[in-house]
């Protein structure tokens, strides 16, 4: 997958960032000072693209630019490569689903009326897509029937890194679609499973339950959904160290999420409960028996033989 030159289509260029015209520029005699493709420098930027770009040009004249009309010189450089929305356009990249799941509140068991049905898993793209100048897109999603599907490469990194969203797909009990290449990995999924869970979902649940104080005392406000969810990640993570083996469903502790949920459990006592749980992390990492690290060799593995399987279907 080719990385591309960062570029948002609010951002505005600083001084001193070199860009090209995208418009022939005009003098006052009617005639062309400076063609389109020109470079040029900021030596002046606006305070918003509603105002224009003050460029100098090489021979040293100045001109004024709206937004619409330039764009970085890495940017007009790059092109279409890269690009995985082109090399993709009419290859139905859906269809190379090879596995498929139903993660969130459903998987829980926590689920009500009001809750989506989240389905995730992972796609082998074609091997001439894979191997051409565009790439293929990390993810592709389909938000009018919740859809997501992680490019088999980008799952497996996000999973040596302990992802919990990528972690619950493996372990979840409601899988739909399983190709046996893809029943080849669930069958070895313990392989992603290390001590890196503590930091991961320790990490994220601290950074959350800080953003969530800071509401509190600026809004008065507790999205209590969210917390719900933070709690239950701790509850996870705690399984993974012990049991090696992430518990999708919250059976046992399910009538309490659902109190957070409904706010019907006040904010200390899930503060409370949130610290109560990170003390039993931090005791379930020094008795764990998951590796430091998770099986790189193996994941490596798999992805060349992934490879190789949809070279050998590309050439059939």
């Amino acid at each position: 997958m080719t990385s591309r030159v960062h570029f948002h289509s609010h951002l505005i260029f600083s001084v001193g960032t070199q860009v090209v015209a995208l418009r022939d520029v005009i003098g006052p005699n009617g005639r062309t000072m400076h063609p389109r493709g020109a470079v040029g420098v900021v030596v002046k930027s606006p305070v918003d693209l509603d105002h224009a770009y003050r460029i100098r040009f090489p021979d040293g004249v100045e001109e004024s630019l709206n937004s619409a009309d330039l764009t970085t010189l890495a940017k007009f450089k790059e092109g279409d490569i890269g690009d995985p929305s082109l090399a993709s356009q009419g290859s139905e990249l859906f269809h190379r689903v090879i596995f498929q799941c139903i993660i969130g509140s459903q998987a829980y068991g926590l689920a009500d009326d009001a809750s989506d049905i989240d389905r995730r898993g992972f796609y082998l793209p074609p091997a001439e897509l894979h191997w051409s100048l565009y790439g293929v897109p990390e993810q592709l999603e389909c938000h009018e029937t919740q859809e997501s599907y992680w490019e088999i490469q980008k799952f497996l990194i996000l999973a040596l890194k302990a992802n919990p969203n990528v972690l619950e797909c493996l372990y979840s009990p409601l899988v739909e679609k399983a190709t046996p290449l893809a029943e080849e990995l669930l069958g070895m999924r313990d392989i992603f499973l290390s001590r890196l869970v503590y930091q991961t979902y320790n990490g994220y649940v601290l950074s959350q339950f800080k953003k969530m104080q800071s509401d509190i005392r600026n809004q008065g406000q507790v999205k209590w959904k969210h917390a719900m969810h933070l709690i239950r990640l701790l509850i996870s993570g705690i399984g993974v160290l012990k049991e090696g083996f992430v518990t999708v469903r919250v059976d046992v502790h399910r009538d309490e999420l659902l109190a957070i949920k409904r706010g019907e459990m006040p904010w200390e006592e899930t503060e409370k409960w949130r610290l109560a749980l990170h003390q039993e992390f931090d005791k379930a990492l020094d008795e764990t028996k998951l590796p430091e690290r998770p099986d790189y060799e193996w994941a490596n593995k798999y992805l060349i033989k992934a490879r190789y399987e949809a070279s050998s279907l590309t050439t059939q």
